[in-house]
């Protein structure tokens, strides 16, 4: 065994699911296309986290900001994430996972019932999947880093205040596309996280795209502010 892959594993990684609208658009798609092969990506992505024993893994779905887009694209996001947790919750369950969401319930008024509707399926699938142990997925819906660091502040010490306390500190936060920056995501909990940039677009990362940002991770040396 090589010495980065004796070296221990991100117990926590987190993903900026980056490039399904270039993907569509290269391909002369609408980009919902883009989204549909997104989650084709996800489900490879899950399966291979499971596959190498990562405990938590944190997907960004859709940011505080995504409200901003165009109608028809909000409401087919807020519908596919609907149905999409219908479609794979059953399968997910079976395999150990535990679905779990982190953002805010409140959105646009003119979104209010379908937004409702989507927070409902997300509560069915924690409900179905609670005792789930093998992996934990965090789908950060409706979620914002400054909004979550802003709701913890007003309600004490931000540390024990955060969407989901227990879980620990992003060790690996990998972004695709190619694009290099956080946009608003898990901004505490990763403030020491190792990041890992790719050209590769969502819907082409896979399992094999997952191992080799978990090997680049494996060969890097953590410090924490520290002398190595």
């Amino acid at each position: 065994m090589s010495e980065a892959t004796s070296r221990p594993l991100p117990r926590h990684v987190a993903v900026i699911m980056d490039g399904n609208g270039r993907w569509a658009a290269a391909r002369g798609l609408e980009r919902t296309a883009g989204h549909e092969a997104g989650e084709r990506a996800l489900m490879d992505v899950i399966e291979g986290a499971l596959d190498i024993g990562i405990r938590y893994l944190s997907v960004y779905a859709f940011s505080t900001e995504n409200w901003g887009r165009p109608r028809r694209e909000v409401e087919f996001l807020l519908g596919f994430n609907r149905a999409l947790l219908r479609a794979r919750r059953d399968y997910l369950n079976s395999l150990g996972v535990r679905i779990r969401r982190i953002g805010r319930r409140s959105g646009p008024p003119e979104y209010a019932e379908l937004l409702a509707d989507v927070l409902a399926e997300f509560d069915g699938a924690f409900e179905m999947t609670r005792s789930n142990r093998r992996l934990e997925l965090l789908v950060c819906f409706n979620y914002g880093g400054r909004a979550e660091l802003e709701d913890a502040a007003a309600r004490g010490p931000i540390p024990d205040n955060l969407y989901a306390p227990d879980v620990p500190d992003v060790d690996l936060l990998i972004r695709t596309s190619g694009e290099m920056r956080l946009s608003n995501f898990l901004l505490w909990q990763a403030a020491y996280a190792e990041l890992y940039f790719t050209d590769t677009l969502w819907p082409d990362f896979d399992r094999h795209a997952l191992a080799a940002a978990v090997a680049d991770y494996q060969g890097r040396e953590r410090r924490f502010g520290a002398l190595g």
